[in-house]
């Protein structure tokens, strides 16, 4: 009952934070990379770690940098998704702007239902409201619960804003049945690492032996429905742009894992042209391959 209270507490504050403008927000953002960074080391030796591994040709003192980079980035997000309690329509439109669009409207009005995926880099949160912003067909992006039901309601509702249809991974295949026969999106971040019963498949990512998520392969297989991958880019503070990158347009036609490659691939190539907005602060590499002797 007491842990519902803090929680319930916990939710009232974010929403009176979140009428803040981002240019106060943004300040607050500065206080708390300190408190993150310098006086708590928040995941530290995990996101020092995750560099180290992941960019080997990088020098101590650019690790260094990145690591920085990456904590002000942090902080600057844990705002911008606050915000997106109180954001408003016209400001997503306004700092969140797709490019290439028509290429996925164009399946959307014959009709075709797509798949779209996409990765923790960038505020892929408010991604999420863009999509529903921007495209003309039920949008169901597919999410893990917090553990914590007060605040999972709470972020149900905000990540709901403009029309999106939350769906927890595991009810992705009966919203897909429930969906049929009207043009809908479906979208989903692959680059959490699956559970250990379920790292079925290993390949080379990022300089190192990664168990790779395979639902959205099984799933434009079974459908035959085109993927896009939506490329996040971070041009300053508060604003992005998304690049709709046509992925796999024909997935039935593709031999096993052709398209968890195509999409692991992109990333690394995002990640390595940009690194500092990715989630290091994510333990992606904590299982192992069974032949891995370390």
């Amino acid at each position: 009952m007491i842990k519902k209270i803090i929680s319930r507490l916990g939710v009232y504050f974010l929403c009176i934070l979140s009428f803040f403008p981002l240019s106060v927000l943004y300040v607050f953002s500065a206080i708390v990379y300190i408190i993150l960074y310098r006086i708590f080391g928040y995941r530290r030796r995990v996101v020092r770690e995750n560099l180290i591994n992941a960019l080997p040709e990088k020098t101590t003192e650019e690790i260094k940098i990145i690591e920085k980079r990456f904590y002000k980035y942090l902080s600057d997000l844990i705002f911008e998704i606050i915000k997106m309690n109180s954001i408003s329509e016209q400001e997503i439109r306004k700092r969140f702007i797709f490019k290439n669009k028509e290429q996925v409207q164009a399946y959307l009005d014959k009709g075709q239902s797509i798949l779209i995926c996409s990765a923790h880099y960038g505020n892929w949160e408010w991604g999420t409201l863009g999509i529903g912003l921007n495209f003309s067909a039920d949008h169901y992006p597919i999410y893990k619960p917090l553990s914590n039901p007060v605040f999972d309601q709470w972020f149900r509702a905000v990540r709901s804003k403009f029309g999106n249809k939350l769906i927890a991974m595991r009810q992705t295949l009966r919203a897909l049945q429930a969906s049929k026969g009207r043009p809908n999106i479906f979208s989903f971040g692959n680059d959490q690492a699956p559970s250990k019963d379920d790292s079925h498949y290993w390949t080379t990512f990022m300089h190192q032996q990664t168990s790779v998520q395979l639902g959205i392969e099984k799933i434009a297989k079974k459908t035959n429905q085109p993927i896009f991958y939506f490329r996040v880019n971070y041009i300053q503070r508060g604003y992005y742009t998304v690049d709709c990158i046509p992925l796999c347009l024909k997935p039935a036609e593709t031999a096993d894992f052709e398209i968890t490659e195509l999409h692991t691939r992109i990333l690394e190539d995002i990640i390595r042209a940009e690194p500092a907005y990715w989630l290091w602060s994510h333990r992606r590499w904590k299982h192992k391959p069974k032949n891995d002797i370390n």
